[in-house]
């Protein structure tokens, strides 16, 4: 049912709210000295039924820098805990705040918070602020996902706040608003299961399944089931995200959305030339998070989530953990499967077989061997174009291009082919390059390099010029290229 047509004012409710007080505190944001929207999502807005914000700018910097409360707001931090690295620890809303959901005109409802809106009881000794600079990055980068059609929290704003954040060094502060299914996460089950009650954990639970999937509130076992939701929304995500050649760089639990949602873009970036080993997050010195690593990772912190159900899906702890052991053990064969039929689709591959496990091997292969750059690769094969680089210059690679040619880009064939490659092959991607210079010239004030690129990756399927496409990286740029988490 349409809940909001006609409407000219938010429409928030927060459910979340009601949840017994142990999973949150109430907190309203602390008020910035001088607030400026930087960037503005007008489609998003529209979307959510809030496009009367575009007419209301003295009202949505208030709402946006926290120094004004809309209608129907409960604002409050969430409690959560999480796996950092492989160790637990408490955690919480350090720096966020929760102002409700709102309902937009489809009657769907979104979170919407914002992020770097002072000390909350959960900052642990932090400043609860964030910096124009990364506030700006989750901007660019979580647009980008979505528009590479990944499930994803996105981005309504970013306001300047006329403050100084200091990170090393002093830097211009910033409010990111931000929306999502829901902010509910493995780390609110751990929270849940080792500092509240096994009724406050079935509470959590059942309002996570109404909330996320109600279709499986009248099972037998709607914890195992839920499980069972999330490890295959986890699967599909960690699918896209190596479609596109996005390594997320901090996978901890408290990062991972029981939504299906990449949430948190502190030290993510894209890969250029492939390697599985890639990392760029300065945090992450030993790869846990590298790209290769990121659906082991996923399975590791499904385990966790699964250790947490334990109590709610037996109360007889050893059936427990052989069903929980039983819906994990299935992980690395699903996961393998979608894998291998996302590489075939980027390939063009419409009807393959077990050989074709031998093309794709092959190929990343060879790849990684001669540095091939990830997106280039397949965006040449789609259009038959070669590439300058010692890869396309090999026998052994004009061979197994041959062979893929023979064997699935037969005229009978071929329309088919190339459109699904075409939808499953992006044509450009936020280079880190390109991101550093775009955000450098804005947290500088001038913000049209920022829109431009925005613009471009909007569109990432469509038809760019060449030099766009197929430009070359910066010589060593990757070799140098650190991301932060931005606290």
């Amino acid at each position: 049912m349409l809940t909001n047509i006609g409407k000219h004012n938010w429409q928030l409710e927060n459910t979340y709210a009601r949840l017994p007080a142990v999973f949150f505190s109430l907190q309203r944001p602390v008020p910035v000295a001088k607030p400026e929207i930087v960037c503005f999502n007008e489609r998003l807005a529209n979307d959510l039924g809030l496009g009367f914000l575009n007419h209301e700018k003295e009202n949505s910097v208030g709402y946006f820098s926290g120094n004004k409360i809309p209608d129907g707001a409960e604002p409050l931090a969430q409690a959560y805990a999480g796996h950092q690295f492989g160790h637990f620890t408490m955690l919480g809303d350090g720096r966020a705040v929760l102002l409700g959901e709102q309902i937009a005109p489809t009657g769907k409802r979104f979170d919407v918070q914002l992020k770097g809106s002072g000390q909350t009881p959960y900052s642990r000794r932090g400043d609860g602020r964030a910096t124009l600079y990364s506030m700006l990055r989750e901007y660019l980068i979580s647009e980008s996902i979505h528009h590479l059609g990944i499930p994803t929290t996105r981005s309504l704003s970013v306001v300047s706040t006329g403050e100084q954040v200091f990170r090393g060094e002093m830097h211009k502060g910033a409010v990111l608003t931000r929306t999502a299914d829901s902010h509910i996460r493995v780390g609110t089950f751990e929270y849940a299961r080792n500092f509240g009650s096994t009724e406050d954990l079935q509470a959590l639970t059942t309002y996570t399944i109404q909330r996320h999937y109600p279709e499986i509130i009248h099972t037998d076992n709607p914890a195992l089931e839920l499980l069972k939701a999330v490890m295959h929304k986890q699967i599909d995500l960690v699918v896209h995200w190596m479609r596109v050649g996005f390594i997320h760089g901090v996978m901890n639990t408290d990062n991972m959305s029981i939504g299906g949602e990449t949430i948190d873009y502190g030290p993510c970036a894209f890969m250029n030339s492939y390697n599985p080993r890639t990392v760029f997050s300065s945090i992450d010195t030993r790869g846990r998070y590298a790209f290769g690593n990121q659906s082991y990772i996923a399975q590791w912190n499904l385990a966790v989530f699964a250790g947490a159900l334990l109590p709610i899906i037996s109360e007889n702890q050893e059936k427990a953990v052989g069903l929980a052991q039983e819906v994990i053990a299935g992980f690395r064969d699903r996961f393998t499967e979608k894998w291998y039929a996302m590489m075939y689709g980027k390939l063009g591959i419409l009807h393959p077989d077990d050989k074709d496990k031998d093309l794709v091997d092959g190929l990343l292969s060879l790849m990684e061997t001669h540095r091939a750059d990830y997106t280039q690769v397949f965006l040449a094969l789609q259009q038959n174009k070669e590439l300058d680089g010692s890869l396309f210059r090999l026998e052994e690679f004009r061979g197994w291009v041959e062979k893929w040619k023979n064997t699935h880009q037969k005229d009978e064939h071929k329309a088919a082919s190339l459109a699904l490659m075409h939808k499953l092959n992006p044509k450009v991607i936020p280079r880190n390059h390109w991101v550093e210079d775009v955000l450098e010239a804005a947290v500088e004030g001038n913000m049209t390099p920022f829109n431009q690129l925005l613009n471009t990756l909007s569109k990432p399927y469509d038809d760019h010029p060449d030099g766009l496409q197929f430009q070359r990286i910066p010589e060593g740029f990757d070799a140098g290229y650190q991301t932060f988490c931005g606290t």
